[in-house]
């Protein structure tokens, strides 16, 4: 086996590696999501601006691990097109 069919399996094991261990990240963040809803609909004594900032909070954060896998796809991609 060359060198260049070696790293191009490494690089895949990698991409599906990476897509395994944020995908699992992904199912966690839903759930503690779910979590923090139903927390919120039953925090009578919370305001409004304390449940509009954790929505905000939650949005932030779905917003920000959709740009790291661009990015991190992106990367793959550069990668693979040196290949």
């Amino acid at each position: 086996m060359d060198q260049k069919q070696a790293f191009k399996q490494m690089v895949e094991f990698n991409k599906g590696a990476f897509n395994n261990a944020f995908n699992a990240m992904v199912m966690v963040q839903d759930q503690n999501e779910t979590l923090a809803n139903t927390l919120l609909i039953q925090a009578t004594w919370l305001p409004e601006e304390g449940k509009k900032a954790v929505k905000d909070w939650v949005d932030a954060l779905k917003k920000g691990r959709e740009e790291y896998k661009k990015t991190v796809d992106a990367a793959f991609k550069k990668v693979e097109e040196y290949l």
